[in-house]
């Protein structure tokens, strides 16, 4: 009997274990509403704004499958066609936001084929992987903000206030010495919480970390080895105590943060996040035409070859180890883009290209995106433009003349120079306000700033028809 209920909690204690956190939210965006967002701050593009949100949404309804099939289910990775500027990197950026899931940026051409010096592709995972920690950890702490500050306010009043307690029984102190301290400690505590207090200094014991900081630099792989053994001497070093002074509104941000880290439960914290990494992880990985090999040869093309290899079985799922545990990356959601000027998607390695099954083309972009991208996005140039000099109490105002010029002017340029997208706006609005931020802080009091179209022809007409000053200047 005694061996049977040992066996039943033994079989009770491995399904506890097995328990999946629950990561998707019941309310999630719909595709529809996930383009709507992203119709916010990137114009256009609508056929790779649908793909994305589809595979998104997706990621929620794997989670709501029956666990029997939902293995099963991989993600559709998508590869991003088109030139530079035109949205690619903002439409996965803009993503990440919006899914609250860990996400990774990393660029193709950072990574080397095995054997050559130079960050690994499992490198990418390792990211992802201390991206989720840091999002549940932050999430622990917001959780438990509460619990911190009040730990945190009781140090401070232990310091200001100590409190009194009754000792042996020839302790001379009384019931009503003990209440008076406990009022009086209320009092404080009410003076803390109203900021009456913030301006008096404190000296308060604050935890310092010991183990020494190492970086290990070499070969593929050593920057793991560094972090575990910064890990290992954080084990084995204690940890000490150091006296600071501040004011209590400094020291009371220290303290909750110090408190904070004390609630949270790592090892719930590293289950959760590894989780998330496997189950919601998205990695982006930028300028992938850059590791296209066009032929056959040796010397960069192989090598470019060689990151494809080393890149296929990540995408098609294995298991990679990082300081937190192993992750595997089947259900990884793997986000491709490229320019793909000089080499196109079927130079990558066949395999490679089976991995990525949806393709979606970005269009290069008008000069009717161009007046849109100028003022419509939440991050619209000219807005950002517009807040900087408001900070010199002065207002600037684009005409719809002035907006239709530059635009007009960046969409000759890229075509008569190089294509580089919305990027050329940037360009463009440095050179023609380079001399009202200049003069901002000597015009106050002026009137409203206006550029019309005529101010736009005068700034930038001689540079824009002389080809050589272009090719340079903008």
């Amino acid at each position: 009997m005694e061996m049977q209920t040992n066996e039943q909690a033994v079989e009770m204690t491995v399904k506890e274990d097995k328990q999946e956190p629950a990561i998707m939210p019941e309310k999630y965006l719909t595709p529809r509403e996930i383009v709507a967002e992203l119709d916010k701050f990137v114009i256009g593009q609508d056929a790779a704004k649908k793909a994305v949100a589809i595979a998104l949404r997706n990621r929620w309804r794997r989670q709501r499958v029956s666990s029997g099939i939902r293995d099963e289910i991989n993600p559709n990775n998508i590869i991003m066609i088109g030139p530079t500027g035109v949205g690619k990197t903002e439409i996965a950026r803009r993503l990440a936001k919006l899914a609250g899931a860990p996400f990774v940026k990393v660029e193709a051409t950072k990574f080397t084929e095995v054997g050559y010096v130079g960050r690994d592709v499992e490198s990418m995972i390792r990211d992802l992987v201390e991206r989720s920690v840091s999002i549940v950890r932050e999430e622990q702490t917001s959780s438990k903000q509460a619990e911190a500050e009040i730990a945190a306010e009781n140090r401070i009043l232990d310091i200001l206030i100590p409190p009194i307690k009754k000792g042996p029984s020839f302790d001379t102190i009384s019931d009503n010495d003990i209440e008076e301290n406990s009022q009086t400690r209320e009092k404080f505590r009410n003076m803390l919480r109203k900021g009456l207090l913030d301006e008096r200094s404190i000296e308060i014991d604050m935890v310092v970390d010991s183990a020494p900081n190492l970086q290990v630099l070499g070969p593929v792989g050593m920057d793991e080895m560094g972090m575990n053994l910064q890990d290992l001497f954080g084990s084995i070093m204690p940890k000490k105590n150091k006296k600071r002074k501040l004011k209590i509104v400094d020291a009371k941000k220290a303290l909750v943060k110090e408190e904070a880290e004390k609630l949270i439960d790592m090892d719930a914290v590293i289950r959760e996040a590894l989780f998330r990494a496997e189950n919601s992880g998205i990695v982006f990985i930028d300028e992938i035409d850059k590791i296209a090999s066009r032929g056959g040869g040796s010397g960069p093309e192989v090598s470019r070859e060689g990151v494809q290899r080393d890149l296929l079985p990540i995408v098609e799922g294995c298991t990679v180890n990082t300081r937190y545990g192993a992750v595997h990356t089947q259900h990884i959601l793997f986000i491709a883009s490229g320019a793909f000027h000089v080499s196109k998607p079927s130079d990558l390695v066949p395999e490679l290209q089976g991995r990525f099954p949806i393709r979606v083309e970005l269009k290069s972009l008008t000069e009717e995106d161009f007046v849109k991208i100028l003022t419509v996005p939440e991050n619209a140039l000219i807005k950002q433009y517009q807040a900087l000099v408001s900070a010199e109490n002065l207002e600037l105002v684009f005409e719809d003349s002035a907006i239709k010029e530059v635009a007009a002017i960046a969409a000759r340029v890229n075509d008569e120079v190089t294509n580089i997208g919305a990027r050329r706006l940037h360009t463009i609005l440095t050179t023609l306000l380079e001399e009202i931020l200049f003069n901002a802080p000597d015009n106050i009091g002026s009137e409203n700033i206006v550029i019309d179209a005529d101010k736009v022809k005068a700034s930038l007409n001689e540079i824009v028809t002389n080809n050589d000053l272009s090719r340079y200047i903008l």
